[in-house]
């Protein structure tokens, strides 16, 4: 009696199991989180991988933020998404903060290989990370490229931030201490979507925005280069369930075909294709690769 219970225990045991779990696709499954930039790699692993195979691709894009999409790359329910090394570092395997892009980047892929059985790809070619930016014709006038260069000229100028920006460990009070910055007053703090407003309407004359920003080659504006690497890298990088790569090795040669192929100025276009003029995000990638001869 004991045993025919214990083999009914165990029949119910894995019913609940395998009732629970994901059903496997047969196809590959591409994720994203929930902003532009992230359905436009997620749109770009996808198409890149269809044309170098014959495999249809599922997508599953507006992924809330990357603790979702790590759970769903760890449940099996996506095989790949784009993540940037920086967020890996700190938000999924909590390390500290490494400002090196070599040692971030193989700390990002021992660990991810180790704890979950996550190949991480060869960078895309651009980082997305905090920005400082003016006016494009202000930069050319001063002749100003880096920020090392704009420290003489804060104590005239307006800042205008955000309001996490100003507060955060690797936000303002650590720049300023970097680069000796002292402005014209307290910063002007305001939602995101209002700092190119501000910057366009002289209200202020540097902003703290995000590298890949669409307005910044919209409106011409000059992103500063962050000459002593305050800011941790962001690298753009493809991570892979290494089960999927197994099964399916033409997702690899659709990475290889696009490791080091988006520049930020690229990233920058797509965006504000979107964005700013409301285009298709599938008709904006298609228009990408052939530029690029994908």
């Amino acid at each position: 009696m004991m045993r025919g219970l214990f083999i009914g225990l165990v029949a119910v045991l894995c019913f609940v199991l395998f009732a629970c779990a994901p059903p496997r696709a047969d196809h590959p499954i591409i994720g994203a989180k929930n902003f532009t930039e992230q359905v436009v790699l997620g749109e770009l692993l996808a198409q890149e991988i269809e044309a170098k195979s014959n495999l249809k691709v599922e997508r599953r894009f507006y992924l809330a933020g990357s603790y979702i999409c790590q759970q769903a790359m760890v449940s099996k329910r996506i095989d790949a998404y784009v993540e940037y090394t920086g967020t890996a570092l700190a938000a999924i395997l909590k390390q500290p903060v490494d400002r090196n892009p070599s040692s971030a980047l193989a700390t990002v892929r021992r660990l991810y290989a180790f704890r979950y059985g996550i190949t991480v790809a060869e960078p895309l070619g651009f980082e997305n990370t905090f920005a400082m930016v003016m006016r494009g014709d202000d930069a050319q006038r001063l002749q100003v490229t880096t920020l090392s260069q704009a420290a003489r000229y804060t104590p005239q100028w307006r800042l205008g931030v955000g309001y996490e920006f100003e507060q955060r460990p690797d936000g303002l009070p650590g720049l300023n201490a970097a680069y000796g910055f002292r402005f014209a007053g307290k910063p002007r703090t305001m939602d995101l979507g209002l700092l190119y407003r501000a910057l366009n309407a002289h209200q202020v004359d540097l902003i703290a925005a995000n590298s890949t920003d669409g307005p910044i080659q919209a409106f011409g504006l000059r992103a500063l280069e962050d000459d002593r690497h305050y800011f941790p890298p962001y690298q753009a990088v493809p991570l892979v369930r290494s089960e999927a790569l197994t099964r399916w090795p033409q997702i690899q040669t659709a990475l290889n075909a696009l490791a080091g192929k988006i520049s930020a100025d690229d990233m920058r276009r797509m965006n504000e294709a979107i964005d700013g003029q409301h285009r298709d995000p599938a008709d904006v990638v298609r228009e990408f690769r052939v530029s690029k001869n994908l």
